[in-house]
């Protein structure tokens, strides 16, 4: 691999992990920056069950591009004329595929399905990441944003 070469591919690559770092985030503790300052409506309640689930990693276009680009211009490096077209097309599409699949894995993350009996006796499940020691039996507060979104947080 040539010096340009490599300094392209480790370009393009902090440039893939330095975007994914832009992942939202699914904590009962990160808040978007439309949600501050906004009104929450609080419910009570008691955690009946938790579960560990896995939150599915980000799927945008960003590991793809970057893995495409990668594999492009290694596939067109590796080869000339027809046989290194061929070669770049194989490696765009390969490393397309392979980009993609870094950036669902880099950006996964652990998470509770958190069943949870409030106290006007309703039962909601919600998931949130694993960030926060949420046991059954725990006192919880329940969070709910004017988009919509549920949190639950230790009471």
């Amino acid at each position: 691999m040539s010096v340009s070469l490599k300094f392209l591919t480790a370009t393009l690559l902090a440039a893939a992990l330095l975007l994914g770092g832009c992942v939202s985030s699914k904590s009962a503790k990160v808040y978007s920056r439309d949600q501050v300052q906004h009104a929450q409506r609080v419910e009570l309640g008691k955690v009946v069950s938790v579960e560990e689930v896995l939150i599915e990693g980000t799927k945008s276009q960003i590991g793809t591009a970057a893995g495409g680009a990668i594999g492009g211009i290694a596939g067109r490096s590796s080869s000339r004329g027809t046989t290194g077209e061929i070669l770049s097309v194989g490696g765009a599409v390969v490393g397309g595929i392979a980009g993609a699949a870094a950036e669902e894995a880099y950006t996964r993350r652990k998470g509770l399905e958190i069943t949870v009996r409030l106290d006007s006796g309703e039962t909601l499940s919600i998931v949130q990441e694993a960030d926060e020691p949420i046991a059954p039996g725990d006192r919880v507060r329940i969070l709910t944003g004017a988009d919509g979104v549920k949190r639950v947080a230790r009471y």
